[in-house]
This record gives structure tokens, sequence and C-alpha cells, in this order.
């Protein structure tokens, strides 16, 4: 029977060459990046991207304007067309 530790070092050595090979990846360099502060977005892209948003925002606002007005004009005619009476033959 194998001990706590004889199944301990396959395991450790597994975890430590996946480790490896991940973190010389694009992830290690991401990280470090991330670490040495080169990561991460400059003040004017940040600033376009926040404009860009508003105009998304302002967008949207508008396509929802025109939505409620056009159910309030299908709401309109299906009234009228309830309320009309029936037609005779």
């Amino acid at each position: 029977m194998e001990g706590p530790l004889e199944v301990l070092v396959p395991i450790t050595l597994f975890l430590s060459l996946a480790a490896v090979f991940i973190l010389r990846g694009s992830l290690g360099k991401a990280l470090a990046d991330r670490i040495a502060g080169r990561a991460g977005a400059d003040d004017e892209e940040v600033q376009r991207l926040g404009a860009e948003l508003e105009e998304v925002r302002a967008e949207l606002a508008a396509l929802q304007e025109r939505v409620d007005f056009a159910e309030r004009l299908l709401a309109k005619q299906r009234d009228a067309e309830r309320l009309a009476p029936p037609r005779s033959r």
C-alpha cells in the first residue's frame, strides 16, 4: 500500500508542469505585465470608450422612445377596432 507522500509526489509534479506551461504562455505574459504595471488601458482609450458608451446609451433611449410610440399607436388602433360597431352584411 502506498503512503500519502507517494501519492502526492506525482500530483505535485503534474501540477507544477501544468503551471509552468500555463504561465509561460499568454496568460503568464499578461500576469507579468499586470504585476509590472504595464497592463491596462490608457486614459485616452478609457475616455473614448466612455464617450462611445454614452452615445450607445443615447441611441438606446431613442429606440425605447420609438418602441413606446409604436406600442401606443398599435394599442390605439386595437381599441378603435374593438369599440367600433360591428359591420352588417
